[in-house]
């Protein structure tokens, strides 16, 4: 081993010393130079966060077929799976080679969407394609939920991509069944019951996403873990009071995350507005989801800073973390009260 690294040393000394070294050094210079220019420019297209699709379009499996219950649904879950895959640079969060692996933004916002994407496809098989608990789930949507739950951050063998790719062209069989009245065994069942349930799931992340994106300028909070019910215990005693806070490595990454959660849950709820338009209407409830729209279209706006800014509640900075928590809350509150809707006889 020794002998092989003195080889190599004596070997690399004679060419940095001849002739034209000077010159061959200098060439490689330029060339890494150009390498990382392209690189940069290359990034900050991939950084550009994919713009919104039409849902409408979407429920159309093929060229003349009519729109099923169910359709808008699925379609706008095959779309927001198919847009991670094919955006400007593809699916990031896996990468190993510049651009993308300096890039964190992307892969955030990238996390965002795919949890909400998991979630409705767990939603799909376990509630909205069954008729009760006792019936029989659809054999593709149970293929493709745990392909949609593989490692998002898996580079072969096999690969993100390619586990994801397997999803849609199930998830596209099922909604293809759905248009077809010859495939009675396929449905998708849009009861008030099912939709609160996947609305449950969705209050859950939001109230995660606002409380990480409000601990940006740090809080004392007050432990009201057991609150509510006094013969209440848990694991391990908790301490009464704690301080949270976001650090700031990670406060840009929360930001994308909730864009990304955002952008995802704009399109769903376009589709359930549409798929469970009756349930809606008989509980009076439409406007209620159209709000929470309208919240969820605020956190998509242009961000003009440069990078994600933390200033403090009533600073000269702005906080960014806490005007997306502003937007996230609303939206969860009004999902709170639309669950309470629809609950409602």
């Amino acid at each position: 081993m020794e002998k092989l690294q003195r080889w190599w040393l004596g070997k690399w000394d004679r060419i940095a010393a001849g002739p034209g070294s000077s010159a061959w050094l200098k060439g490689i210079g330029v060339l890494l130079g150009l390498y990382l220019l392209g690189a940069l420019v290359v990034g900050l297209y991939w950084s550009w966060e994919p713009a919104r699709f039409d849902v409408e379009a979407k429920a159309v499996p093929h060229e003349g077929a009519a729109p099923a219950v169910g359709s808008h649904t699925s379609g706008a879950l095959i779309e927001i799976v198919e847009t991670l895959l094919n955006k400007p640079g593809g699916y990031l969060s896996n990468d190993r080679l510049p651009p993308g692996i300096w890039l964190d933004n992307v892969p955030s916002w990238e996390f965002g969407v795919l949890v909400q994407a998991r979630d409705l496809s767990r939603a799909l098989r376990k509630d909205f394609s069954r008729s009760q608990s006792q019936s029989t789930e659809d054999a593709d949507l149970a293929k493709a939920e745990p392909l949609l739950h593989f490692n998002n951050k898996s580079w072969l063998l096999p690969s993100t991509e390619g586990e994801y790719r397997k999803a849609v062209k199930l998830m596209r069989q099922y909604q293809l069944r759905l248009a077809d009245p010859a495939q009675t065994q396929s449905q998708f069942y849009a009861r008030a019951d099912n939709l609160s349930n996947w609305l449950g799931d969705v209050s859950t992340r939001l109230g995660s996403l606002s409380q990480r994106l409000s601990a940006s300028v740090g809080q004392r909070r007050l432990n009201t873990d057991l609150a509510g019910e006094a013969d209440a215990r848990q694991s391990t005693q908790g301490m009464a009071e704690q301080d949270i806070q976001t650090s700031w490595l990670e406060l840009d990454d929360v930001f994308y995350e909730a864009r990304g959660t955002a952008w995802a849950l704009i399109h769903i709820l376009q589709a359930v507005d549409a798929d469970f338009a009756v349930a809606l209407e008989k509980k009076n409830a439409r406007v209620s989801l159209e709000q929470i729209v309208r919240e969820l279209e605020s956190t998509q706006e242009t961000i003009w800073s440069p990078m994600v800014l933390n200033g403090s509640e009533f600073g000269l900075v702005a906080n960014h973390s806490l005007v997306m928590a502003s937007y996230i809350s609303r939206a969860n509150a009004a999902i709170i009260d639309l669950r309470k809707l629809l609950t409602q006889g």
